[in-house]
């Protein structure tokens, strides 16, 4: 047994402390950043804020949405080849990672897509990115696609984010139990507060020339500039962009007025009951499900959705100074509130 006596933070245990700056308006802040990578031949820029690969949140409706804003859609790994293929010849430029897991059918799907059209960008994603098989497979999914920007988790330790890069992503995604539908801190016991996780992992990835993606944990727009502040390359969203008419989820509608008024969509974890039984002919035998099926409110169009994250981040840049994206992790003081102690945390 080892107990780890270094205080650990989720990003409600901190506030960004503001400080002078230079910017007139929130207009002159920049969310947009440009990426060489450690391994994939092509770069990227736009703004980085990607959509979880959740059933109901990762679709084609989504990136199509997720285009205006130059932002990112990690795909869910149920599409069939024949989708994706005309996706991405529908998209010279396409801003979705493709999706895989580590089983065979995973693989012969995406095997499937390349044969007719080449992938700029994958996702490679397990529950569980502390096993021996998944570095191998992050491995084997490098020298399979030496060109492509490869995505790689879930883990929260900076020893596994080495791991991986050197394994052969170029993006590690951080973040085990902190989304809104999962239930493995419950179940397991096992985890690490988001905001110590993207702090480390980051500290580690970045000395390796790789990059991270923050995966959970984000309720409100200003968790995305914790994150970013916290060394955070992309920060992934689930939960936020549930209940919106680009979503998967099923939606529940009510009677108003002699109308059919949408008014609730359904919306899990890919470990829960829900999605095992969709995917997976049920829960296994051997293990129990790691997640919960909620309603979540119809928002409608998520446009409105992505106009208030972007202005809440470059609100925060302009209260810190940073006038491009890049810049937040150095202007930003997190001030330590959940705590008996006032501590000061500089990036």
């Amino acid at each position: 047994m080892h107990i780890d006596l270094n205080p650990k933070l989720d990003f409600r245990d901190v506030l960004i402390r503001p400080k002078r700056s230079v910017l007139s308006s929130r207009f002159e802040a920049n969310i947009t950043r440009s990426f060489r990578f450690r391994y994939a031949s092509c770069g990227w820029t736009g703004f980085p804020l990607i959509a979880s690969n959740m059933d109901t949140i990762g679709t084609l409706q989504m990136a199509k949405a997720f285009q205006p804003f130059n932002a990112l859609v990690a795909l869910h790994k149920f599409y069939q080849p024949e989708a994706l293929i005309a996706a991405l010849r529908e998209t010279p430029e396409p801003n979705f990672f493709i999706t895989v897991g580590t089983a065979p059918g995973d693989w012969e799907r995406l095997a499937a897509v390349k044969k007719e059209i080449a992938v700029p960008m994958l996702n490679i994603d397990v529950a569980n990115g502390y096993t021996e098989n998944f570095v191998k497979s992050v491995s084997r999914l490098r020298d399979d696609n030496p060109d492509a920007i490869i995505m790689a988790g879930t883990v929260v330790t900076a020893e596994m984010a080495e791991a991986l890069i050197l394994a052969g992503a170029d993006i590690v995604r951080v973040g085990i139990g902190s989304g809104s539908v999962c239930t493995t801190r419950d179940l397991t016991g096992v985890g690490y507060p988001q905001l110590s996780a993207v702090i480390e992992c980051a500290d580690a990835a970045h000395g390796l020339k790789g990059h991270v993606c923050s995966d959970g944990g984000c309720t409100v727009p200003g968790d995305l500039a914790k994150a970013f502040g916290g060394g955070a390359d992309f920060v992934m969203l689930g939960g936020m962009l549930a209940g919106h008419a680009e979503c998967g989820g099923e939606i529940q509608y009510q009677q108003q007025g002699g109308e059919r008024v949408a008014k609730t969509m359904l919306f899990y974890g890919m470990s829960s009951e829900t999605a095992m039984n969709k995917y997976h002919g049920g829960v296994a035998d051997y293990r129990a499900a790691e997640g919960k099926t909620v309603e979540v409110p119809y928002r409608g169009e998520v446009k409105r959705t992505l106009d208030t994250i972007a202005g809440g981040l470059r609100s925060a840049m302009t209260y810190i100074g940073a006038e491009n994206l890049k810049e937040v992790p150095k202007r930003t003081t997190f001030i330590l509130v959940n705590a008996q102690r006032n501590t000061v945390f500089d990036r």
